[in-house]
Formats: structure tokens, C-alpha cells, sequence
């Protein structure tokens, strides 16, 4: 069976985070390991607070993973300060990463800042470098190429950008500002543009991760970067279409929407 690590913080509403990083990679058929950079107090209305991993622990956590069940491939969340970005990128220099898909997670579905301001620089310089793919949405295309996104040529420009300058493809997220739910992919050179119908779906938190993991589940299992990016943008689109409906505010999506056996099974009333 093929690994995966999502190294990202904790998400106490369940909807985000290392949550949803092993319910996506479970669904999608991999066996999901863990390490925390951060635990989160929140919901689906927002972040009440955050309590960081020491730069120590996360390195023991990280060692731990690969010097017992070596991971196919590596999915990076909320890193909120340079020192964890310093320690993530060099032990997985060390150990010889591969397959490591970037979600560079600046602010929550709530609109809570999850990144202290030098750590965009240094997560760009330390961990854009030795990734595989990196998926930004656009806002967080728009902080990383300095322009304005508002429409698929500003895309195409901003990804362009962002890749040549860190040596890396990009997968720049639609939905943001462009009114539907395409995305680009911009590797070694060359566009390919993924479209996909807008799933008219208020509870949408946790996408990003859920996107990012489902990537790295798939290029853990010998898909190719584009393929990997097709299967999961489908997955994505299954578990908005599920619409599941919980919390107060922009609620979670369905990861198990395709999953049902006698396990899950809810008792029927007399």
C-alpha cells in the first residue's frame, strides 16, 4: 500500500487541516501519516487560536514518519512561521523527499490570517523550490506575483511567474474573482487548463487541503502530475456535490461521499 504525509496543523472542527489531509488521502486510497506544525482552535466561523509546534518536535515527528514508513509523497499545509518552514524543508532535503505537492495556506476559508509576515518569503524560497506542484489559490497567486488576478490571461501570467521564478509548477486555483471553478496548471513551460462546472455550495472549508492531499494521494500511487490533478479535481467535485451541511458558518465538505458499507451505517429508528 502506498504513503503519504501530510505535514500541516490541526483542525479541531474537522473540516480542515490534518483532518481533512487523512480523510482525503484515506478516500483516495493511500495509507495518510502526520506531522503537526500547529494545533488550531476553530470552527467553521473561524480560528480562536493557534498554539505552534517547537521547530524540535516537528523534526522529531517528520524523522519519525520516514525512518519507519517512508511516504510516496508529501503534502505541505498551514506553516505559520519560517522557523517550522526552515526545519520542513531541510529534513526533507535529508531524507530525500519526493512527489511533495505545496498548499501555501496564508489565510483560512474564515478569512483568519494563518501566517506570520515573514514566513511567505521564506515558505517561497525554502519549500517552493523542492516542490513537485505548488496550488495556490488566487489571492494567494496575487501575494506571490505581485499582480492582480482578474482574469485567465492574469492567471496565466501570475503562474507563469511563480513557477520560473522557484522552478516549479504551478496549479493556480479558479473560483477566486473568476467566476468558475477551472484551474491552470503551469509545467515545464506549458499550460493545461482544467475546467470544471461551479458547484453552487456555501460550505467550503477545507478545499485547499482537500485538493492538495487528494494530488499528493495520487502522484503517491504512480499517476503523473496532470493525471493526479485530474482525479483529484473530480474528487473534489464529489465531495462539494454531497453537500453536507454542518456548522454555523462555511461548513465542511463530505469526504466519504463515495464510501458506504455496513460500517457506516446509521440506526434506523423504531
Amino acid at each position: 500500500m502506498k504513503a503519504a504525509l501530510s505535514i500541516a496543523g490541526s483542525d479541531s472542527g474537522g473540516g480542515a487541516g490534518i483532518q481533512a489531509d487523512i480523510k482525503t488521502m484515506t478516500m483516495n486510497g493511500v495509507y495518510a501519516m502526520s506531522a503537526i506544525t500547529a494545533l488550531t482552535a476553530q470552527n467553521t466561523t473561524g480560528v480562536r487560536a493557534i498554539s505552534e509546534s517547537t521547530p524540535e518536535f516537528l523534526k522529531q515527528q517528520i524523522d519519525a514518519v520516514f525512518e519507519d514508513i517512508f511516504p510516496d509523497a508529501v503534502k505541505i499545509g498551514m506553516v505559520s512561521s519560517s522557523e517550522l518552514i526552515c526545519t520542513i524543508a531541510e529534513r526533507l532535503t535529508y531524507h530525500n523527499a519526493k512527489n511533495i505537492v505545496v498548499d501555501p495556506v496564508m489565510v483560512a476559508t474564515s478569512g483568519s490570517s494563518l501566517m506570520k509576515g515573514d514566513a511567505v518569503k521564506t515558505l517561497a524560497e525554502k519549500l517552493f523550490t523542492i516542490a513537485a506542484v505548488i496550488t495556490p489559490n488566487i489571492p494567494e497567486a496575487q501575494v506571490l506575483s505581485g499582480f492582480i488576478i482578474k482574469s485567465k490571461d492574469d492567471m496565466k501570467r501570475a503562474a507563469k511567474v511563480i513557477g520560473d521564478l522557484y522552478s516549479c509548477a504551478v496549479l493556480l486555483k479558479g473560483g477566486h474573482n473568476i467566476y468558475d471553478a477551472d484551474d491552470l496548471l503551469y509545467s515545464k513551460g506549458e499550460f493545461h487548463w482544467f475546467s470544471a462546472k461551479r458547484i453552487d455550495n456555501p460550505n467550503t472549508h477545507g478545499t485547499g487541503c482537500t485538493l492538495s492531499s487528494a494530488i499528493a494521494a495520487n502522484l503517491a500511487k504512480g499517476f503523473d502530475l496532470t493525471e493526479s490533478v485530474h482525479r483529484a479535481k473530480e474528487y473534489i467535485s464529489g465531495a462539494l456535490s454531497a453537500m453536507l451541511d454542518l456548522g454555523k458558518g462555511s461548513g465542511p465538505l463530505k469526504h466519504n461521499f463515495e464510501h458506504v458499507s455496513y460500517f457506516t451505517e446509521e440506526k434506523i429508528s423504531d
